[in-house]
């Protein structure tokens, strides 16, 4: 079938503007080996390495289409976690940022917490889906699944103090902290005092805070279940009940006190730094926390410091015993809090040499600032002195607030983009701000030809003159009394028309003044002559248009014949532009016009409205061509691509439609905006697309050479959204396991999968007859490289994804299970340095699988041919690991002696350090029992 029309594609470039999402966190990380200069920030759909110092982008982890909304760096510093809208977990390495290591489909909803243990090998993963999943890094699969919560997870940490390598703590909006055993998958203690959500969890020493949704942060003291021995056996010896829940509980945890907020409002993040000396928590306000965490000799001296002030008081009541011992205001210290300007999203604290408190904060405003502070026990501070600076601020690469209006100057080399609060000029090669002019709310932008100045339209009505290269305000003009709805240039390019809320329409006419002479200091001695100042851009009125409501968008005819008005009756009314004689009334449309464009041989008006339908007219006689469902809500944008009969529009749907008004079919749906999409602009040369939302991302299209065909174009769209669907269902179908619930979720990649087990099942039959009767190899086989079925059944099972292979295996029909346990012997014995996936597979099956395994007479043979099997090949393996171990221990050993020198002596002297300490805190505590 040859190609009737050919269309070539449009391809997204980049997105830019986005500095920092508000839905998730911000981390700091290092890169090049340096520390507290980089940070990752979320932008939309992707992620991006900031140099704090330079106030430029590094790099970007790129996911399409769903949103960031949780990431978090790993101990070394090297890894990101990053946690998508749709449950999905990608883990991506900065030396090699192009593809993610491994993706990771855990949940079914948003995730909104990552959290690393200590050694960066496991990972946790709370959802909204009320659920947690552990993660092997290093396998990349998830372990176990912790369900229990009855509202969204909040936070949640592993608690790897007191060398309890298997509990991990989490908190949720149901207002309770759960403590968990990884082995059993179960909580085993529960704390239930809280009386509204819990929102963060935060681990000093003993200690753990949970911030909640008061203005208090409620404290509890962690202690190993072993130091209470004693005391329980007393209490049970005395006859006193011991709480079922306490006596299989390995810790012991009392509420210690509360910490009050000075900010009002609920808490919405507890930071604690490495080496846990400092807790930083904020609100929903602009106010950040800073507490200090004392040691025991600073507690200490706190304590005598608040028993000196007593006795000179002399209050008898403080000179109680209670009064003699540590309390929580003796352990903690408050810090000078850290005020700003914006509501804050998120922070994240870094705590440097001579005690140097970075604290890194992003604002709801699109902005990220890194502030320092001292935070030390010693130092006062004095009445003049500020100990909080502000060290960096990145805020010049994007507008502060939702950007409505985009524009292409004549030669589309620049963007110029108006929000609330400015209007910025983009170069677009590069994608950096050039220039950035502070205005009022900008409703619509348009480049005067020549592109030395611009006009803009405020929510005030006015109409501001901005001279490109100074990033001036040359005029402003009161055009209109309400907001300045649109825009649109002459064809003759001698002036413009605005419509406005008004119900006005007025034609403007572009000349050329003097500028206003400027007050000058000059010598008196020195004869200088009159300065000639040039000449600036002005607007001359002309005309007024007066109608009966409100005008939404205006155009004219590129013939320079006909002004066409969108009101806000549905109708667009179309008049003579030298008389303003009413011609043509387009009605059909059951809600108003928000925009339309006229092609280049004035023959087509196109009308987009919030009836989320787009009309295409016929100028001649007014008449209706067809009416297009063009988007899943109001259509906010709509243009013509240049000398063509094509055009884009963009609706709240987010979504970037391609059409033809020739034919009127749909040409492509461009990856869009995640929420709304507010306006979009065609570059002159018709070559480029910039779009922009509410995501606060401006994305740029270009025009590619590669022809598409409609055809092509549908079936992958249908493709899409059947691949979205999946065909086996949401659920787990495994007879005799009816609560099964993996540490994964079942996706199409397992289903393929699946199907690409049993189908090299179904090859590998071909294959059992005798040797003349063998027929060629299967294409699949060759594709693979394989020449037997041992080799590609390996093949098949090593293609999977190791976080689908569990939920490939699970969908697989109990007789084929048969088969592929009848086939692993095989395999076992030709490919054993394979082992760990092969005994991987065949202890999975027989979990799953165990009872009408175990119930097969003629399968008692196959298990003790594989039982035999797989404790050769892992004996062997575990044996060849031992004696590289202790190989590599003799040789390091011989080099010591040999060259005087300790390997790995600065990590074994770091190792060292850390145990004593843990020691020395497990001790401490000990002797504060006693």
């Amino acid at each position: 079938m040859g190609l009737t029309k050919q269309y070539l594609a449009y391809r997204a470039i980049d997105s830019f503007n986005i500095i920092t999402s508000g839905r998730s966190n911000i981390n700091f990380v290092i890169y090049n080996k340096i520390e507290g200069r980089y940070v990752v920030s979320a932008t939309a759909e992707n992620v991006i390495l900031w140099d704090l110092r330079l106030g430029e982008r590094v790099l970007t982890l790129r996911r399409d289409k769903q949103e960031v909304t949780a990431l978090r760096v790993s101990p070394d510093r090297l890894h990101v976690a990053v946690g998508y809208n749709d449950g999905v977990v990608d883990i991506f390495d900065l030396t090699n940022p192009q593809q993610s290591l491994c993706s990771l489909a855990l949940h079914k909803s948003a995730i909104s917490i990552l959290r690393y243990d200590e050694q960066g090998i496991r990972l946790m993963c709370g959802s909204l889906d009320c659920e947690m999943v552990v993660v092997d890094v290093v396998e990349q699969a998830g372990r176990q699944r912790l369900i229990g919560h009855n509202a969204p997870v909040t936070d949640a940490h592993f608690m790897e103090r007191f060398n309890e390598q298997s509990i991990v703590v989490s908190s949720s909006k149901d207002t309770q902290i759960k403590f968990w055993n990884l082995e059993t998958q179960f909580c085993f203690k529960t704390i239930v005092d809280n009386r509204t959500e819990v929102w963060a969890l935060a681990f000093v020493g003993n200690l753990m805070m949970a911030g909640n949704g008061e203005s208090t942060l409620n404290v509890y003291r962690i202690k190993p279940r072993d130091t209470q021995a004693e005391q329980a056996i007393e209490m049970a010896v005395e006859g006193l009940t011991i709480d079922d829940e306490d006596t299989i509980s390995p810790i012991s945890v009392t509420n210690c006190g509360v910490i009050q907020r000075a900010g009002k409002g609920r808490c919405v993040n507890l930071v604690a730094d490495a080496s846990e000396r400092v807790i930083s928590c904020h609100g929903t306000n602009d106010l950040i926390e800073n507490f200090y965490i004392c040691s025991e000799e600073e507690a200490k001296k706190r304590l005598a410091k608040r028993l000196k002030k007593a006795r000179k008081a002399e209050d008898n009541d403080l000179e109680a015993d209670g009064a003699k011992e540590l309390s929580l205001s003796d352990e903690i210290k408050r810090l000078e809090s850290i005020k700003v300007k914006q509501k804050i999203k998120s922070i994240d604290i870094l705590l440097g040499a001579r005690d140097e408190l970075r604290v890194l904060v992003s604002l709801a405003n699109n902005t990220i600032q890194l502030y320092s502070q001292e935070a030390s026990f010693k130092r006062q501070k004095s009445a003049k002195e500020e100990t909080v600076k502000l060290l960096r601020s990145i805020n010049r690469q994007g507008h502060q607030s939702e950007v409505r209006s985009v524009c292409f100057s004549s030669d589309s080399l620049a963007i110029g983009s108006g929000s609330g609060e400015s209007f910025k000029f983009w170069n677009r090669d590069s994608m950096q701000c050039l220039r950035t002019v502070a205005c009022d709310y900008v409703l619509c932008s348009v480049f005067v030809p020549g592109d030395r100045y611009i006009l803009l339209g405020l929510k005030s009505g006015k109409l501001l003159i901005v001279d490109v290269g100074s990033a001036d305000v040359v005029e402003e003009i009161p055009a209109h009394d309400n907001e300045l709805w649109s825009i649109a240039l002459l064809p003759d390019q001698k002036g413009c028309v605005t419509g406005s809320s008004d119900a006005t329409v007025k034609i403007w006419i572009f000349e050329l003044i003097d500028s206003p002479e400027e007050a000058m200091d000059v010598d008196e001695e020195e004869n200088v002559s009159k300065l000639k100042h040039g000449k600036v851009l002005s607007l001359l009125h002309k005309n007024t248009l007066k109608l009966e409501e409100t005008v939404l968008c205006v155009k004219i005819s590129p013939d320079m014949k006909y002004l066409a008005v969108g009101l806000l009756d549905s109708t667009v009314k179309v008049f003579f532009l030298d008389t303003f004689k009413f011609y043509l009334s387009l009605y059909g449309h059951k809600l108003p016009v928000l925009c339309m464009d006229i092609s280049y041989d004035s023959s087509l008006i196109a009308t987009g409205s919030s009836d989320r339908n787009v009309k295409i007219w016929g100028l001649d006689f007014g008449d209706c061509h067809r009416s297009l469902f063009a988007h899943d809500d109001s259509v906010m944008g709509l243009q013509f691509i240049p000398n063509t009969h094509m055009f884009f529009t963009c609706g709240k749907d987010g979504k970037i439609k391609q059409w033809d008004a020739d034919t009127f079919d749909k040409i492509i749906t461009l990856p869009g905006h995640i929420g709304e999409a507010y306006s979009l602009a065609v570059s002159a040369n018709g070559r480029f697309l910039v779009t922009c939302g509410s995501d606060r991302c401006l994305r740029l299209y270009e025009r590619t050479s590669e022809p598409i065909v409609l055809q092509d174009i549908q079936e992958e769209e249908r493709e899409e959204i059947e691949n979205q669907q999946l065909a086996t269902g949401e659920d787990h179908a495994v007879p005799l396991l009816p609560g099964l619930k993996l540490a994964s979720r079942k996706t199409v990649g397992s289903e393929k999968a699946a199907e690409s087990i049993l189908e090299c099942l179904e090859i590998c039959k071909q294959y059992e007859v005798e040797e003349d009767e063998k027929p060629e190899l299967h294409p699949l086989m060759r594709a693979l490289n394989v020449k037997n079925p041992q080799d590609f059944i390996l093949a098949t099972l090593a293609r999977i994804r190791a976080s689908d292979l569990e939920e490939s295996l699970l969908l697989l029909p109990f007789s084929n299970v048969c088969e592929l346990l009848e086939r692993l012997p095989a395999v076992l014995a030709q490919r054993s340095d394979e082992i760990e996936l092969l005994t991987k597979v065949t202890m999975f099956l027989f979990k799953v699988h165990m009872k009408p395994i175990t119930g097969a007479k003629h399968m008692k043979p196959l298990l003790e041919k594989l039982i035999k099997s797989l404790k050769r090949d892992v004996g062997a393996l575990r044996d060849v690991i031992g004696l590289n171990l202790h190989s590599l221990a003799l040789i390091q050993h011989d080099i010591e002696e040999r060259e005087g020198v300790a390997l790995f002596h600065e990590a074994t002297q770091e190792k060292k350090k850390r145990d004593k300490k843990r020691r020395e805190g497990i001790k401490r505590q000990l002797i504060q029992m006693a």
